[in-house]
This record gives structure tokens, sequence and C-alpha cells, in this order.
């Protein structure tokens, strides 16, 4: 089984993937986020910074590894998002601009040539974006948003950029014909509902996969993308 954990920023989409796989037997797959890439790609820059011509860098250099990270990985993975979850993001910035936060009071903004040009450029990693996904993955596991987003100031999105990148997440699946499932709830009660959808036999209890998947959570480091630079 090739499972995509898939859902909008802050619904709990790392959380999850890293219990599940603990819980079923099956390995993470996963890459690096952006506050990882931006030290080693644009040094002294923060995401709300990023130039569209350095976003398009970032979303081709994390697909790339997601990629590679899957290719090593044939008998089956969990996955925390998919090949679609960079490109969904990208283009929903040709909708609210390049930093979200700074149209939020907006109802529209000035499309420019040089975002014109990037929403052209997004339509085309469409393509392998999608067609990734429909060789790749065997069915979608959606979070959906239950709860605010988590103000840890590094992701420079807000309510509706959320909004419109789950629709068209989902309008996408439904595009591709992948087959996917909603499951909410808590921790817990995602992970039953899991195991219930898709029959798998779990290898530990619940609360065992849980708790092993907030200790290796923690250790993931938050600290902004300026400070991994200079360390």
């Amino acid at each position: 089984m090739k499972l995509a954990i898939a859902g909008t920023y802050s619904v709990g989409k790392t959380l999850t993937t890293m219990a599940v796989s603990h819980l079923v037997g099956l390995p993470r797959s996963s890459a690096k986020t952006m506050r990882e890439l931006l030290p080693i790609s644009i040094p002294g820059k923060t995401l709300e910074e990023c130039t569209p011509p350095e976003l398009i860098m970032l979303i081709m250099r994390r697909n790339q590894e997601r990629a590679v990270n899957e290719s090593h990985l044939p008998d089956g993975f969990v996955s925390d998002g998919s090949s679609l979850h960079e490109w969904a993001y990208g283009t929903v910035r040709v909708l609210v601009g390049i930093n979200p936060n700074e149209s939020v009071n907006l109802d529209s903004i000035e499309v420019t040539e040089e975002i014109g040009f990037y929403g052209k450029v997004l339509e085309q990693m469409a393509v392998p974006a999608k067609q990734h996904a429909r060789a790749t993955y065997d069915s979608f596991v959606h979070l959906p948003i239950e709860f605010p987003l988590v103000p840890d100031g590094h992701r420079p999105v807000n309510e509706r950029f959320r909004s419109l990148a789950d629709e068209l997440m989902l309008r996408t699946l439904d595009e591709l014909n992948i087959p996917y499932h909603t499951v909410g709830g808590s921790i817990p009660e995602r992970l039953q509902k899991i195991i219930d959808i898709y029959g798998f036999k779990p290898v530990m209890r619940i609360d065992e996969a849980i708790e092993l998947a907030q200790t290796e959570y923690a250790l993931i480091d938050t600290s902004s993308e300026l400070v991994r630079a200079a360390g």
C-alpha cells in the first residue's frame, strides 16, 4: 500500500503520518519542509521574502526529494503529504499573492506580469505532479480543517489560503480519480478509522503508536529559517 496523508497547513499531517507508520508497520516517506530547505537554498531569507522564481525552485527541490525517497520504498509507504501539495500551495498563491498575509483584507490582488508568468509555470508543473500522484499513490487519507492555523511564525498563510488549498486538493483528487477518504477527529479516532477503512493489521496498540509518534515529533527542529541559517 502506498498511502498519502493529505490536507492543508496545520491539520496534523506529520503527527498522523508518524502514528500510522508505527501502528501498521509501513515506512514513512517525507521531504524536507520549506523551513528546512530555505537555509540551504536561499540563506538569510524567510518564506515571506521569497520571490516567485525562488518559490518555484523550492517547490521543485521538495518534490525532487519526495520522489527520490518514495522510489526507495517500492513495497509501500505512508507519505507525509504528496507530490500534489507543493504544486497546490504554489497555485493558490496566484489567487492570494506570493505572501498571502499581505492580501488578507483584499477582495482580489493585482495580477502583475511576474505573477501571470508564475501562474503559467505552475500550470505546467501540474503535469508531472499529477502524473506522479496518479502513478504512485494507491489512496489518500484527507485530513479536514478542524482547528485554527497554528501561529508558529513560519507559515505565511491564513485561513482563506488553507480553505482554497484544501478545495484545490480535493478537486484534483476527483479529477485524477484517485480514491480518498476524509478522516477527522482526534489522533486515536483517526487511527482507528484508517485501520477500519483499509483493513490494516496493527503491529501495536493505538496508544503505543501515538506515544512513539509524539516522541518522534518532539525531535523536529522548529527553529526559524533565519536561526537555522545563522547556525
